[in-house]
């Protein structure tokens, strides 16, 4: 982000590390951004870590690596992830097959213990792996006027199908345009640029044509939550993807190997153990609060916020199955949080419906 730090400094960012990176927390009145978004169109710079993945076995090599089939045409992309031999969730990444080439996008800190473990697995398959996240910005363009303000600044026809990229230009600048899996419960894009065009880029998405609200990382969590999306940190590392309903990052058909273990997905494929559900509060409870059904407890908050669209808190929580299996929206649990027991209510997810449903909603 060194690139652009001036720019985010002027228009007055607050920073945080994620990923033992720097990124935009906010730029002052996050729940104002996210409801600009909501209704229209905002842009944050997207912090993920970049592979490239050459060789003839490319293919073949990331696909017998991961959860879901690599795409074989060019310009269309994959959401999929590492297990590890127990069959949790060692990361999540996008794969898109770029020609010669496939990009491989993972949560910020993770993209370099990838490309040495890969490397290490090898052997004497024609595969080269290289960490390039310095070389590229990439911007996520989010909202219902997110397809308006895309198509008025690029040069070539949007994209229309999730992780479907075409390249052209914004201005002088040469990008590729991604449609995103809709994990902010509206249109989305992600643009792709080189570093030294990013200033540019940002200019271009922020003011040109119908103008764009800069949000940063405050924001997209309080989208994402609305949309019912979990993420990476806060709901996926070390669960079972069947417990989260992950049902569109996994073939169960194909193999995956983990080193030189083959996962088996049959575990994975019957009944869950535990089930991610939507719960609405009078207040924010902290992650890791305990939530019962009368007096058994059942499982726990994942993540919480304040919803500006609805007023109220929201929360995502993991537990047992069985009780969520008897759950319907609107009835009671309880979750115990700063010492107290306190009403919460089970909510459909998502919490808020948008232009567009996340790909990621689970599905059981």
């Amino acid at each position: 982000m060194s690139e652009l730090t001036s720019l985010y400094d002027d228009h007055g960012a607050l920073y945080e590390e994620v990923g033992g990176r720097q990124v935009v927390a906010h730029y002052g009145r996050p729940e104002r951004a996210h409801l600009a978004v909501r209704n229209g169109v905002g842009v944050t710079e997207v912090p993920y870590d970049v592979l490239i993945v050459t060789g003839d076995d490319r293919i073949a090599y990331v696909d017998n690596a991961v959860s879901n089939v690599v795409p074989t045409t060019e310009g269309s992309g994959v959401y999929s992830l590492l297990l590890t031999p127990q069959g949790r969730i060692r990361t999540d990444f996008y794969i898109y097959n770029g020609g010669e080439r496939l990009l491989v996008f993972t949560p910020p800190g993770e993209g370099e213990p990838l490309a040495e473990e890969w490397r290490e697995k090898t052997f004497i398959q024609d595969v080269t792996i290289d960490v390039e996240t310095d070389s590229f910005v990439i911007f996520g363009v989010h909202g219902p006027k997110a397809t308006e303000k895309v198509a008025s600044v690029f040069s070539e026809q949007t994209p229309d199908q999730h992780l479907q990229f075409v390249r052209g230009s914004m201005g002088d600048a040469g990008v590729t345009v991604i449609r995103t899996d809709a994990l902010a419960g509206e249109e989305g894009y992600e643009v792709v640029c080189r570093a030294s065009d990013g200033r540019d880029v940002f200019d271009t998405l922020e003011n040109l044509g119908m103008a764009a609200v800069p949000f940063g990382t405050h924001t997209w969590n309080s989208l994402t939550l609305e949309a019912g999306t979990p993420l990476f940190e806060s709901e996926l590392r070390e669960q079972v993807p069947n417990n989260l309903g992950l049902g569109n990052a996994v073939d169960y058909e194909k193999g995956c190997f983990v080193g030189q273990e083959v996962v088996s997905r049959v575990e994975n494929r019957g009944r869950p153990s535990k089930q991610l559900i939507g719960l609405t509060l009078d207040d924010v409870p902290e992650a890791g609060s305990a939530v019962a059904d009368g007096e058994s407890s059942v499982g726990e908050i994942l993540r919480a916020t304040h919803s500006p669209s609805l007023k109220q808190a929201v929360a995502l929580a993991l537990i047992e199955y069985g009780t969520a299996e008897a759950c319907s929206p609107g009835d009671s649990l309880t979750v115990r949080f700063r010492g107290e027991d306190r009403a919460a209510t089970v909510a459909a997810l998502p919490f808020v419906s948008g232009s567009d449903d996340s790909a990621r909603l689970p599905r059981y």
